[in-house]
This record gives C-alpha cells, sequence and structure tokens, in this order.
C-alpha cells in the first residue's frame, strides 16, 4: 500500500529525516515510535506534501504521490489525522466535518452526504454535538472531530500522529475501539505514537525513529518481549551517537 524508499526531508538547509525505508502493506496497521524531536511529525509531512524540501520516492498502491501537492494527495487516498488536533474552533462540528469531504465533493456528491452517517455511527457523541462550535469541546471531542473528518475524504489509508496525546485513559480506549473497527474493516494506517504501552498491542509491525532515521524494525509483538523495552529509546540514542 505504502512504500517509503530514501525519503529525506527538512524545513532549512539540513534535513531532518534521512533516507528513510518504510513500508505498510494493504490492511495493516504499522507503528512509527520515536521520543521528541526524532522526526516522526516532518516525516508524515513529507508523505502528505506539506513539506517544503523532500526528496525520495513515496508510493501509494504503487503510484508514485512523492511529487504531488497536498490537496492530491488526499484525492489519492493518503489522508493525515494531525498532531494537535487543529480543528476549526469558529465553525461547528458538521462544518469541520464537511471541510474533510471537499475532495469527495467533486467526484460524488451524494456519498459525501453518506458519509457523516458514517463518521456519526463512529463517533454518536459528534452526532449529539453537530451545531456545537467545535472549540467548545473536550479534548478528547475535538479529536473524533480531527479523525471524523479525515475519514469523510474515504481514504485508503490515514496517518495518524500522537491521536492520543493529552487524552484520558477512557477517551484513548474509546478512540482506540473506534480505530479497531475501521482496521477490521480493512482501513490501513500508520500510527506515530512516543509510548510504546499504546502502540505495540495495536499494531503489527514497528518502525523506531532517533535523529531522523530509521534506528530499528520488527514486529511489534517482538519488540514488547525486549528485556530493554522501558530504555529502548536511550539505548538506541546511544547506538546512534
Amino acid at each position: 500500500m505504502l512504500e517509503l524508499c530514501k525519503v529525506s526531508g527538512g524545513y532549512g538547509h539540513a534535513p531532518v529525516v534521512r533516507n528513510v525505508d518504510l513500508r505498510v502493506e494493504r490492511g495493516e496497521t504499522v507503528a512509527l515510535l520515536g521520543p521528541n524531536g526524532a522526526g516522526k511529525t516532518t516525516l508524515l509531512a513529507a508523505l502528505s506534501g506539506i513539506l517544503p524540501q523532500r526528496s525520495g520516492t513515496v508510493k501509494l498502491g504503487g503510484a508514485d504521490v512523492g511529487g504531488l501537492p497536498s490537496h492530491r494527495i488526499v484525492e489519492c487516498g493518503l489522508v493525515q489525522v494531525p498532531e494537535g488536533r487543529h480543528v476549526f474552533a469558529p465553525l461547528s462540528v458538521e462544518d469541520n466535518l464537511r471541510l474533510g469531504s471537499v475532495s469527495l465533493v467533486r467526484r460524488d456528491r451524494a456519498r459525501a452526504e453518506e458519509r457523516f452517517d458514517f463518521v456519526y455511527r463512529l463517533f454518536p457523541r459528534l452526532a449529539e454535538r453537530r451545531r456545537q462550535l467545535a472549540g467548545t469541546l473536550s479534548g478528547g471531542e475535538q479529536q473524533m472531530v480531527a479523525i471524523g473528518r479525515a475519514l469523510m475524504s474515504v481514504p485508503r489509508m490515514l496517518l495518524l500522529d500522537e491521536p492520543f496525546l493529552g487524552l484520558a485513559p477512557r477517551v484513548v480506549e474509546e478512540i482506540l475501539a473506534v480505530l479497531d473497527r475501521l482496521r477490521a474493516e480493512g482501513l490501513t494506517m500508520l500510527l506515530v505514537e512516543q509510548k510504546l504501552d499504546i502502540a505495540l498491542p495495536f499494531t503489527r509491525r514497528a518502525y523506531v525513529l532517533m535523529k531522523g532515521r530509521i534506528a530499528l524494525a520488527a514486529d511489534s509483538a517482538e519488540l514488547a518481549r525486549r528485556d530493554d523495552l522501558a530504555q529502548l529509546y536511550f539505548d538506541l540514542a546511544r547506538q546512534a551517537a
């Protein structure tokens, strides 16, 4: 489904991510792990077409999408749920969701309207608050809006950038249950996360990014059994030094 080959990129003269090779098979859920500053969000920006400087090859379903602008990448089915949610605070929940369907409306307006029912079934709380301003929602509800907005475009693959950041354990469980349902329906996902206890049980495989490079690739279950898991990032950073 998604294949990266020697992807590099950054915001200035020096690249933040360097020669990243990564793959996610169709229907698979893969974790991209690493501490703060490792380059995880920068890599997603490269995949989404919003990074000013990027090189290498990005293929989605065998088609090269690396040089496309962001809106065309969304139309191809690769959609990001950004870190920090980034809802449009002055707009209602429903208008936030509607913005996620812009690319679909041009192709199939009727299906775009049907996506509201799909999202509201996944997140009944959003249906109850559809007229409420997004900026007045709780953090967990805003995260539901961000995920729902991405789903409005009928993505083939979701890029989830730390979707559980700052959320209460109960809300984390609620959103994980929705993501698990989406996975069961065949949606492919790349989950960016710092917390190993959340990411590893939910994913099949994992990559660990350190200082902009892939430092480790392993099956998630195998990685979870490592004796040094509690200090994994520290050990990998020391090896990379």
